[in-house]
């Protein structure tokens, strides 16, 4: 058994900053057709509503990126402190079994 007993709080920022901003990514298009919607409507209140939700179509990968690695960076340094206190996360690893060939088949 095994114990992670802390993590590299930068790496943590990385990872979960990659992982929401490819989440914004995948809400991109539903605010694009939200402001070509609001922009294409005919409405009386003009054109501005349409106009900001298609810029702010194309920041909110930016912002949940952003936002991710803020978040994953503080989640890493909480778990570092608590981890010290408590004794972190106990796993269990199985080693691979290591074939004479290679997976490949070079050798």
């Amino acid at each position: 058994m095994y114990s992670l007993r802390s993590v590299n709080v930068m790496s943590c920022a990385k990872i979960t900053g990659a992982i929401h901003g490819g989440l914004g990514l995948i809400f991109l298009p539903f605010f694009l057709l939200g402001g070509f919607i609001s922009l294409f409507s005919g409405n009386n209140s003009g054109d501005l509503p349409g106009a900001v939700m298609l810029i702010l179509a194309f920041l909110a990968p930016l912002f949940y990126g952003a936002m991710g690695f803020a978040l994953g960076a503080f989640m890493g340094w909480a778990y570092n402190l608590v981890a010290r206190h408590l004794g972190g996360i106990q796993l269990e690893l199985k080693p691979m079994s290591s074939n004479s060939q290679s997976n490949l088949g070079l050798i």
